[in-house]
């Protein structure tokens, strides 16, 4: 390997029963330490009562590498032997601290109401011993110790509410990444399979009539079916390319948008309909998002007259602003425009397009008769333009 291509180590944080151990004996390094004025120098204590006081530091210490799977038993077995050490050893060494970090790990798993439980049976348990004698913690350090308690608890509750959010924000971001899958498999399935609906359903009833004569039109319908099907077999690898695994090879092909309703006009005319599209306005480039929720109503529009509408004939608009772009579609047809309001409707997906990217979208009979649907898009949002 080059010398010009050595990477810089990265320094990562232990996880897992790794960071348990670290944690456990980091803890431990840090009490012993404190300690060693029990194991030289003059002696204050039995050998037996300073074996029994760093057999207690040990048997803490050594807790803390359960504290994450079992932070309540683990704290309040810390607790028990830091009150134990406390009373058979003459040496305040730093035990505590032991409490302290499994104090916090039971407040970051949320588990608010033992650790208050445990806080709270420290400081009565501290101030009982005050109050019968002990010399060495007086009011002002129980005052204190009260508050480090408290603050470690509201530490360990913050961080327990942080990573909520954090959990929950990404609960959502997959919950809409969902969503916009299946629009987008909704749009692309139900519009090219109602091509092919149509396209074979013409070609069979020409043949019925007239098999002679209809020989010719079926085998354009089936070239138009063989090509539906392949746009849509193209288009379903590009949706769902964005759940594939990261070793695999992505999809190159752009996202749909306005400079390729050429080729949805013409697969929807294939199937009997005449359709005049009208451009007006400005000529700039749409941001990305707003061109591909544009064309997929135009493209949901067009498969609601094949499957709902007796139309012959649609005119699409598309009028372009400085900020927004306004697409309506309008048909001739008198077919059920109730079928649209049924649960799951592609309207309803057209207006939860419009309305993601701050615009609105309306649905309904036209004045004229047929039926109309009126998208409105903004991209004042920060969308960045696909130029």
């Amino acid at each position: 390997m080059a010398l010009g291509a050595v990477s810089p180590l990265r320094l990562r944080p232990p996880r897992g029963r790794t960071a348990d151990a670290a944690l456990a004996c980091g803890v431990f390094v840090l009490v012993a330490v404190g300690s060693l004025r029990s194991l030289i120098g003059e002696r204050e204590e039995s050998w037996s009562a300073t074996a029994l006081g760093w057999t207690l530091i040990a048997a803490a210490c050594a807790a803390l590498y359960f504290c994450r799977r079992r932070p309540v038993v683990v704290a309040a077995f810390v607790l028990a032997a830091t009150a134990a050490y406390y009373l058979v050893s003459v040496y305040d060494g730093p035990l505590m601290v032991a409490f302290v970090v499994a104090l916090y790990v039971v407040a970051a798993q949320g588990h608010l109401q033992a650790a208050i439980a445990l806080a709270a049976l420290t400081v009565i348990a501290t101030g009982i011993g005050t109050l019968a004698g002990n010399h060495d913690v007086n009011g002002v350090a129980v005052f204190m110790l009260t508050g480090w308690l408290v603050g470690v608890v509201a530490l360990g509750w913050v961080r327990h509410n942080r990573l909520a959010l954090a959990r929950e924000i990404e609960e959502r971001a997959a919950s809409e990444e969902r969503l916009r899958i299946a629009r987008e498999l909704h749009d692309v399935v139900g519009h090219h399979l109602s091509l092919i609906n149509v396209q074979s359903a013409a070609a069979l009833r020409r043949l019925h009539k007239n098999p002679a004569k209809g020989a010719q039109s079926a085998q354009e319908a089936l070239g138009a079916i063989k090509d539906t099907s392949r746009e849509a077999l193209r288009e379903l690898r590009a949706t769902l390319g964005v759940l594939r695994q990261v070793d695999e090879t992505a999809p190159t092909a752009p996202a749909p948008g306005l400079d390729r309703l050429g080729e949805l006009v013409a697969s929807a005319r294939l199937a009997g309909l005449d359709i005049r599209v009208q451009f007006s306005g400005e000529r700039e480039q749409l941001p990305t998002e707003v061109d591909l929720a544009a064309y997929r109503i135009i493209q949901e529009s067009l498969t609601n007259v094949n499957r709902h509408t007796r139309a012959t004939a649609v005119t699409v608009g598309i009028h372009r602003e400085a900020r927004q772009v306004t697409v309506e579609i309008t048909d001739n047809g008198h077919g059920p425009a109730a079928a649209s309001a049924t649960p799951g409707s592609g309207i309803r997906g057209m207006r939860e397009r419009a309305h993601a990217l701050g615009g609105e979208l309306t649905a309904g009979p036209g004045p004229d008769g047929g039926f109309t649907v009126r998208g409105r898009i903004p991209y004042a949002n920060g969308a960045r333009s696909t130029s």
